[in-house]
Formats: structure tokens, C-alpha cells, sequence
């Protein structure tokens, strides 16, 4: 076979070639590492993916609100569930149990409250329960309801902390929130509640006296999803 002279045009088209794409006059169909991510970008029509925005967490109580919504007297302030642990928003789950529906279902290791309902399904809520020593479990039920209700601490809570009122009217600053359901065996008042809470980074730990705390706008929720007499199951 008897090869062309390389004439003074093709010297200078493989030359420019060379520089341009380095290796392509060796057969290489794309460029190597060194040409960095913008020319890899071009040749491959590939783009890097942004950086996701890093999470701002809140640094002080305000930051966890997004407005408020008038409620008699008062106001319940709307909490930003986008800084809530997403396990711990009100959602319609899978619950199988033997409880009937209408029954509330309180898992305190799990920091769950289920509202049973038909099909083996629950309305699940996140919580706040009681620190150790302070956990109760048993069965139990609503004995009664109240909206923004005065607290009254229990004498033994006054005893272990002397500087708590006698009691203290129903508010925003109220540690039983906007809404209060009331647990009774029998006749007996349980003294254990649950409540609402101002406090909704406290939600998914064990903080309270033994009570079941909820974010304002959800215990508001299940108070009118709970008549008096609906039962109460602590596991």
C-alpha cells in the first residue's frame, strides 16, 4: 500500500487537533481528566448536581412558627413542620390492633400517640412523655376535657419544686397548652393528662412529669376527634 506524502494542510489540521483534544489523533473518543469539570460538562452533557442547602436549625423558640390562627380567647401558634422529624407529623398509617376504633393507643418508647381507626389503620401523632421515673402505662379513659385549662400542680410537684402557683391560669404560657384531656380509671382521677405543649422541640423525648404532651394545633385536633368516655391504652 504506498501512503500519501502529509501534506503541509493535513500536518497542520492533526497538529490543531492534538492541542485541541489531547489523544485524539490515538483514537481516544473523550477527553481525559485534566480538562476539569466544565469541558467534562460539555462533552458528556452531564451536569453535577447542586449542593443541597444545608438545614437551618432554629436557634430560638420564635423560629419554630410560621403565624397563627385565632382560637376563642386565645391563639394557637402554627408550628413549622418542616423542622419537625418528619416521623413525628400527624399521618394516616397502618395500624393493626385489638383495640376497637375510637381507642387511644400511646406508645411512650416510641414517642407515638395512635387514634384507632377502621380498616387497621390509625391517625398517628408525635409526643412528648414522661422522663424516667415518671412514666406511667395501664389502661385507662377520658374522664374529661377542657380548652385552655388552668393548671393546678399536683402537690407532689409542688413538694420537689416549692416555686410553682398553686395554679395558674389557661393560655399561651400554659404548660397544658391549648387543649386537655383528662385520665381517669374508674371514678379516679389519674392525675395524668394529655396535653398540649408551647415547647414543640421538646416532641419525640422524655421530658414531662409523666404526662403525654402534643404540639397545640394537634392536640386541638384529636380533642375533637375524642368524646368523654373514649379509652386510653398506655403500653
Amino acid at each position: 500500500m504506498i501512503k500519501k506524502p502529509l501534506s503541509r494542510r493535513r500536518f497542520l489540521i492533526g497538529t490543531a487537533a492534538s492541542v485541541a483534544f489531547p489523544g485524539a489523533a490515538f483514537g481516544q473518543q473523550r477527553p481525559p481528566d485534566l480538562f476539569g469539570d466544565f469541558v467534562k460538562e460539555f462533552w458528556t452533557g452531564q451536569r453535577r448536581p447542586e449542593p443541597l442547602p444545608e438545614r437551618v436549625e432554629p436557634t430560638k423558640p420564635d423560629d419554630w412558627y410560621i403565624g397563627s390562627v385565632p382560637d376563642g380567647q386565645f391563639e394557637i401558634r402554627k408550628v413549622n413542620f418542616e423542622l419537625l422529624d418528619p416521623e413525628f407529623r400527624r399521618q394516616l398509617v397502618d395500624f393493626r390492633t385489638k383495640e376497637t376504633p375510637g381507642t387511644l393507643v400511646i406508645d411512650p418508647r416510641n414517642h407515638f400517640l395512635y387514634s384507632v381507626r377502621e380498616g387497621g389503620t390509625a391517625v398517628r401523632y408525635g409526643v412528648g412523655v414522661g422522663r424516667e421515673g415518671f412514666s406511667w402505662s395501664g389502661r385507662a379513659h377520658v374522664g374529661r376535657k377542657a380548652e385552655w385549662p388552668d393548671w393546678v400542680p399536683p402537690a407532689e410537684m409542688r413538694l420537689r419544686q416549692p416555686e410553682l402557683p398553686e395554679r395558674q391560669l389557661g393560655g399561651p404560657t400554659n404548660p397544658l397548652g391549648a387543649r386537655a384531656l383528662y385520665l381517669y380509671e374508674g371514678n379516679k382521677d389519674t392525675l395524668y393528662r394529655i396535653h398540649g405543649t408551647a415547647e414543640p422541640w421538646t416532641i419525640g423525648t422524655n421530658v414531662s412529669s409523666g404526662c403525654i404532651r402534643m404540639l397545640n394545633e394537634e392536640v386541638a385536633d384529636l380533642y375533637l376527634r375524642t368524646p368523654i368516655g373514649t379509652r386510653v391504652v398506655v403500653l
